[in-house]
């Protein structure tokens, strides 16, 4: 059994690229005996050592304009795919013809999150979208909230939908002691006493920076930015920079907060509580769901009031530097566990159509 791994690119970002990486490494043992897995994609990095785990091909569209590039894209792989005599597709980016579509995200939840007009470009990726999880033998959903999507948005029948959460790379994402820990606060310029709050993001807006901005207004807390740089920060807001070792600013922070309009499931709050830090989150996230109880402070989405009376909640309930301890993820997050479960899944489709 030949499996094929579809992305935008094999390279270092965030969504399903990097979802598309882990799997990547984790098809070192083999996703089907010693073959390497077909990776197609637009951009690959071939410095990178994943792309020795793989046989490349890459599907120029850099000559095209940008709204035709998915379309092209997806018609060109069906060729590029046949050549590779690939047996099951794994579509990581928006495809028709993967046998098995990974779904973080669908376009339709997300401009209706957002209050976001539907364009000419949005239609053409919801009618991709659509042929996508029309031809797919089975849609993997990365958090309930997109099987509910899947269902009620897409009106996919439920039993076409498995829904697996996507993995952590358990090695990198970690807890240090508390010697590593000053020493990390001391490193991102953090002061003993102060209360920082790490905001993940290179999209604020969506990701809910002003919010949080006009929610902490006087109070005595960092917000953290680790991302892009905000455009007018406000005073309490402090710029880390890009942060290549975004586990090393997950560990010296005190929690992780977000106030996302749309995240089908948000893989920060994951990484934040394998590393220690509990997370500050609107209950809208769809991690929220596979973080346990005592690692989590939820509130209600786009209610500054709320959101300002649990960052003070979650600040006295952990005063005297408590870090999430004991079982704080409510799956299995090894990525060896998720790459078993799809060639499972591969497995099964091969077997359905002999």
């Amino acid at each position: 059994m030949r499996i094929g791994i579809s992305a935008n690119a094999l390279k270092h970002s965030g969504g399903l690229e990097r979802y598309a990486m882990d799997l990547v490494r984790g098809s070192a043992a083999g996703f089907d005996g010693n073959q390497k897995p077909a990776f197609f994609a637009r951009r690959i990095d071939m410095s990178l050592p994943e792309s020795r785990l793989v046989e490349p091909h890459r599907i120029a569209v850099s000559l095209l304009p940008g709204k035709w590039c998915d379309g092209y894209f997806s018609w060109a792989l069906k060729r590029a795919r046949r050549k590779a005599k690939v047996d099951v597709l794994i579509g990581c980016n928006r495809v028709a013809g993967s046998e098995i579509a990974i779904c973080g995200g669908t376009h339709i939840g997300f401009l209706r999150a957002t209050g976001r007009r539907e364009k000419r470009s949005d239609t053409r990726q919801i009618a991709l979208e659509r042929r996508q999880y029309a031809q797919a033998d089975v849609i993997v959903a990365h958090s309930d909230m997109m099987r509910d999507e899947l269902r009620r948005l897409y009106g996919i029948d439920s039993a076409k939908i498995r829904v697996l959460y996507p993995p952590v790379d358990g090695a990198r994402f970690s807890a240090v002691d508390a010697t590593g820990r000053v020493r990390l606060r001391e490193q991102f310029g953090f002061k003993p006493d102060e209360i920082v709050l790490l905001f993940p993001s290179s999209s604020h807006e969506r990701k809910g920076l002003p919010l949080i901005e006009k929610a902490l207004a006087g109070v005595n807390v960092v917000i953290a930015v680790a991302g892009r740089a905000p455009e007018k920060p406000a005073a309490n807001v402090r710029y880390l920079g890009y942060a290549k070792h975004i586990e090393d600013a997950y560990r010296a922070a005190d929690f992780t907060i977000l106030a996302s309009s749309y995240e089908p499931f948000g893989l920060v709050g994951i990484e934040s509580v394998m590393c220690g830090t509990p997370v500050i989150f609107p209950v809208s996230i769809g991690c929220c769901d596979a973080i346990a109880d005592h690692a989590k402070h939820v509130f209600k989405p786009g209610d500054a009031d709320d959101l300002r009376r649990t960052v003070l909640e979650a600040i006295e309930a952990r005063r005297g530097g408590a870090r999430v301890s004991g079982e704080a993820v409510r799956y299995d997050a090894d990525v060896a566990s998720h790459v078993s479960a799809l060639i499972e899944l591969a497995r099964g489709i091969v077997q359905a159509k002999r």
